[in-house]
């Protein structure tokens, strides 16, 4: 089936490898690996529940994590919901995750009730919002963080096992030694206050992995969230590449489905196109245009690289992905497959798109 992810195994586990060695040989982190922008396909997920390095499988959607359950358990890992529960979900999320990341007092006692009639304990990381402006509770109202923590200490089925931050993913704030260690700050005087240890400070996802090696992480940080860095290799902060790791571990395949010469300018008064854009079109003359059966239902054409360096993208539709061959060496036909490198968006919207095959190596 075309398109398709062509996902390579091996080349993944090599970048699990990589980044535990910075992460927790160097780092002194746990490692937990975040499968969400693969919809945790299940092979991938089999893979990281297998591998020695990984301490934790994390995902999004309570779903992922439900049809992945038993890998995850075969291979002694503990599940985590990143994305903080909705009240609809509780049962779910009692049942089949260990960890889940919450910064609202009312959900945790709905937590704890579900927790109390499955006769179980679950563990919850209160996320606290040091400048990024997504979840968490505002760091300078410290007040409300400490009493929260004291209630869900006070709580009979629920365990305060962690505090968590997030940054990058909405506000694009950089983690830094200052705004992690004021989680840091925050962690000892909750510890100080409701007479605990806490197990996890989870210290970001793959925008933090570059502090390591800066040895800038503050030393109470001792988790690390990774799902790009080990993906495509990329320290997210700063968009550069992990030693050992590659970019290449997933690929996208599409197939041409016409192949003409045409004028580079479309004809006629230039609106917008059929996501309210307008567009700007270079005069190139007469081109080789190649048409793929692939568009921005399944993709994000601004990050997809053909590898077939001789090839321009020239824009997509909903359905279409238009390319500019005309320098290519390779003669290209229809029916022709072309390969594509991906940054982060495309393998999330391919990942999850029900039109995108899956291959593996």
């Amino acid at each position: 089936m075309y398109p398709r992810l062509v996902m390579d195994i091996e080349k993944l586990s090599g970048n699990i490898d990589a980044v535990a060695e910075i992460a927790k040989e160097r780092g002194g982190c746990s490692l937990m690996i975040v499968t969400k922008a693969l919809c945790a396909d299940e092979k991938v997920v089999k893979m990281i529940a297998e591998h020695p390095a990984v301490n934790y499988i994390a995902d999004s959607r309570v779903q992922n994590i439900m049809k992945n359950y038993d890998a995850i358990r075969a291979g002694g890992k503990e599940s985590v919901l990143l994305r903080l529960p909705m009240a609809d979900e509780i049962e779910n999320v009692v049942k089949y995750v260990d960890i889940s990341f919450n910064s609202e007092i009312s959900t945790v006692e709905m937590l704890n009730e579900e927790a109390d009639r499955q006769g179980k304990k679950h563990k919850v990381v209160l996320m606290v919002d040091v400048g990024d402006l997504r979840e968490g509770i505002f760091f300078r109202n410290e007040d409300e963080i400490i009493e929260t923590a004291r209630r869900i200490n006070g709580m009979s089925n629920v365990e305060l096992f962690g505090l968590g931050v997030n940054l990058t993913c909405y506000g694009a704030i950089i983690p830094k030694y200052d705004n992690l260690s004021t989680l840091c700050e925050i962690a000892e005087k909750i510890e100080a206050a409701v007479g605990i240890r806490l197990n996890m400070i989870s210290g970001g996802n793959s925008s933090s992995i570059y502090l390591v090696d800066k040895g800038e992480l503050p030393e109470r940080i001792n988790n690390l969230r990774l799902g790009e860095a080990f993906l495509l290799g990329n320290d997210t902060a700063y968009g550069t590449r992990l030693p050992k790791t590659v970019d290449d571990a997933i690929t996208l395949e599409a197939q041409i489905i016409e192949l003409k010469e045409k004028p580079s300018l479309p004809i006629g008064e230039v609106g917008v196109d059929a996501f309210g854009q307008k567009p700007y079109y270079e005069d190139r003359g007469i081109i080789k245009r190649a048409i793929l059966a692939i568009g921005q239902q399944d993709m994000d054409r601004d990050s997809m690289y053909p590898v077939d360096e001789q090839i321009d993208v020239l824009g997509a539709s909903s359905d279409h992905m238009l390319l500019d061959v005309s320098k290519a060496d390779r003669q290209y036909k229809v029916g022709d497959i072309v390969s594509f490198r991906l940054g982060y968006g495309s393998v999330l919207k391919a990942a999850t798109s029900p039109y995108v095959g899956k291959a593996y190596k």
